[in-house]
């Protein structure tokens, strides 16, 4: 979970007021991701963090969307576990070109090889992002809501230098398809087509589509 710094940052606990007098419900991201952190708070929801830790194998014959949504459901349902009562959301994502999915590195070669399959070539980036709202006393389990962003990237070609240089920047290590477009691999982007906090990590009008539908259950909590 946060620290205690953090969770002042973000407001207090629980229900929260915003300035035109409507209450807001307090998330629980289940990410450790500092990216993530950093869009929730700069679109102005209120959360705290949990980070749970699931197995993200990939299934037999499971294709890229499938296997985002999986994964950001199971971190939802993980959360929701440790936050029974709380509003929990869960995301995943990663890089896609040509069938072939790209999640973190393994290591520095693993790295350049990403890297240079992407060198020159359009890829996809596809986050899943997970709901999941607590049930209500003796009405059963709560509602889940499950879906995903896709964002086309083109990147330049870029020369065993600049690969070398930009593993060097340790941005690779720790992201899916071995860049953070929102740091030095930016120089290396020539278009995109989407949302460009999809490839970031969280897409923000998707997580805003899903928190604004109204709850699948009879009796649950209303997010009006």
């Amino acid at each position: 979970m946060e620290t205690e710094q953090e969770r002042q940052a973000t407001g207090a606990q629980g229900m929260a007021t915003r300035s035109d007098g409507e209450f807001q419900e307090r998330l629980v991201l289940a990410s450790g991701s500092p990216r993530r952190a950093d869009i929730l708070r700069a679109a102005g929801w209120l959360f705290d963090i949990c980070a749970p830790d699931i197995d993200e194998s990939r299934r037999p014959r499971e294709d890229a969307v499938a296997y985002v949504e999986r994964l950001a459901l199971a971190k939802a349902n993980a959360g929701a576990e440790l936050n029974p009562s709380r509003v929990v959301v869960g995301a995943d994502t990663i890089v896609l070109i040509e069938g072939e999915i790209l999640g973190k590195p393994r290591d520095e070669d693993d790295a350049r090889r990403m890297l240079l399959l992407l060198s020159g070539r359009c890829h996809e980036v596809i986050t899943g992002i997970a709901l999941v709202r607590p049930g209500r006393h003796d009405q059963g389990p709560g509602d889940e809501r499950v879906a995903h962003e896709l964002t086309s990237v083109q990147f330049a070609p870029m020369t065993e230098a600049e690969v070398e240089w930009y593993l060097t920047s340790g941005e690779a290590m720790d992201k899916a398809g071995a860049y953070a477009i929102q740091g030095k691999a930016a120089r290396f982007i020539e278009e995109i087509q989407g949302d460009y906090l999809n490839i970031v990590g969280l897409p923000v009008r998707l997580l805003y589509k899903l928190l604004s539908e109204p709850p699948a259950i009879a009796g649950g909590p209303s997010f009006d």
